[in-house]
């Protein structure tokens, strides 16, 4: 019966790829998990990934990821924060002068 619980998350193990770059260009971390589809509201953590990347190298490890489904009241909340956050990116002026 509580498998059905509305508030329930589930969590499954997948396997990824962890590509992480520290070069002039860029300073990036990249993680593939394949096929599994990550939504609003749920959480991703990455087991054993390089932590250390010296300056001029590209890393890249296949790793464990633990993936966990949020509930309905998480991916509401993502939704909502989202859109309050991209709300906060916004500047607007209605000034009649000019900027220079």
């Amino acid at each position: 019966m509580l498998a059905h619980w509305p508030l329930r998350r589930h969590s499954f193990n997948v396997s990824c790829t962890v590509d992480i770059e520290h070069t002039n260009e860029y300073l990036q971390a990249h993680v593939d998990l394949g096929d599994v589809e990550v939504e609003p509201g749920d959480q991703v953590r990455v087991h054993d990934a390089p932590t250390d990347v010296g300056f001029g190298q590209r890393v890249s490890r296949t790793c464990r990821a633990t993936v966990t489904r949020g509930c309905w009241i998480d991916r509401l909340w993502a939704r909502l924060a989202a859109a309050r956050e991209l709300n906060e990116l916004y500047d607007l002026s209605f000034t009649g002068r000019r900027t220079l």
